[in-house]
């Protein structure tokens, strides 16, 4: 089997150690024998690259990185990206690349930027003065049954269209907005949230989901991914656990 994975704009979303989760797609993957490509898509990839990929990935960045990549998305790439996301291929999309994907973003100065409009939610930042949501965070998801860890740094608070849709629900830190104990969101295979750390090296059963929905879409049946020794990952888990909360 072999995977082609779409790591969307590397050059310019890539905060907070985002390029690890595309490490742990790679070596999850090899260690079972399948083989996989990394594609890196960035402003000057055409935008038809995107369409012979099984898996997508973007990260987080700084307002100017954020501006500059919008604007390419607004152009034809985003067009192709919400394409393959309703036809069921898997993605991650992390903090910024997470608020893309909704309805817009309304900036401090109560500028709206416009989204692509797949995931039912907008983002709105409630202005100068008003404290970030930062800090180690634990969700619980029913994809993974199981505690997800991870870092949480945005200004802006985002609202779902519907609560059901969330990725998980918070058991520490904020979510999405702070107020109503949800994180992220889930539509199809498409999985939005803002849980930096790189987030996947400490939850291997998240990787392992999107790598299972990746090539049982490909390969058109359902795969299950023979286990791995997690040991060291459950390990690093329980320390963020125990040392932050």
């Amino acid at each position: 089997m072999n995977l082609t994975i779409g790591w969307l704009y590397p050059d310019l979303m890539s905060t907070y150690g985002d390029r690890g989760n595309i490490i742990v797609f790679q070596k999850r993957s090899e260690w079972r024998n399948i083989e996989v490509k990394v594609k890196k898509i960035s402003l000057k990839e055409p935008a038809d690259e995107i369409e012979s990929c099984d898996l997508l990935f973007m990260g987080g960045a700084q307002d100017i990185q954020q501006e500059i990549v919008n604007r390419d998305l607004q152009q034809q790439k985003g067009k192709i990206i919400i394409a393959a996301l309703e036809n069921n291929i898997p993605g991650l999309f992390i903090c910024g690349a997470y608020q893309f994907l909704g309805k817009f973003y309304k900036a401090a100065d109560g500028t709206i930027i416009k989204g692509l409009s797949y995931f039912d939610l907008y983002t709105e930042n409630p202005g100068p003065g008003v404290k970030r949501l930062i800090g180690n965070i634990v969700i619980k998801s029913t994809l993974t049954n199981s505690e997800i860890v991870g870092f949480e740094n945005h200004g802006g608070r985002t609202y779902l269209g519907k609560k059901e849709q969330a990725f998980a629900k918070v058991v520490r830190g904020f979510g999405n907005n702070g107020e109503d104990g949800t994180e992220g969101i889930i539509h199809k295979n498409a999985i939005g949230t803002y849980l930096h750390g790189p987030v996947l090296p400490k939850n291997p059963e998240l990787a392992d989901y999107l790598l299972e929905k990746a090539l049982s879409v490909k390969y058109k049946k359902e795969i299950k991914l023979p286990s791995l020794d997690d040991l060291p990952e459950q390990k690093a888990k329980q320390f963020v656990i125990e040392k932050y909360f």
